[in-house]
């Protein structure tokens, strides 16, 4: 018997598409700490290589979100919710016109949103303002315009 197989028993028995956990609620689960290796990101990723606890809440059929390590918790996801939201009759129409077909998943794809979380930004920086403002004068110089 896993470690962790109880985590599989536990996120198989629940019938919620979110179950938002601490690391101590896991380890109260598994009767026993997590290793050192909690506090790395890529622990908590939902690479099926990676270790032997995430094959456990992949076999669940869960995934997991909002991995917050400073306050130690995170959210297990159901795989099948995620493929669960309907796409609009726009979007619908909008793949069929570009793509010549229907999707071929029931809602949104399942990589929607899969870079989540992963990047961000210093606080006061403008993402709109230019890099090289002088560069739209050069350009106008350079290339001018008939009038």
């Amino acid at each position: 018997m896993s470690k962790y197989e109880p985590l599989e028993r536990y996120l198989r028995e629940q019938q919620a598409d979110e179950v938002p956990l601490t690391f101590r609620d896991i380890e109260k689960i598994i009767g026993g700490k997590l290793p050192a290796s909690q506090f790395s990101r890529a622990w908590w990723s939902n690479n099926p290589n990676n270790n032997v606890m995430t094959s456990a809440w992949l076999a669940a059929d869960y995934m997991t979100e909002k991995v917050d390590i400073k306050n130690r918790r995170l959210v297990f996801r159901r795989i099948g919710a995620i493929r669960a939201r309907p796409l609009s009759q726009e979007n619908r129409e909008r793949h069929t016109r570009w793509y010549g077909a229907e999707p071929a998943w029931p809602g949104r794809h399942p990589l929607f949103g899969w870079m989540k979380g992963t990047v961000s930004m210093l606080a006061g920086v403008d993402l709109t303002e230019p890099a090289d403002p002088e560069w739209a004068q050069r350009i106008d110089d350079e290339f001018p315009t008939s009038s």
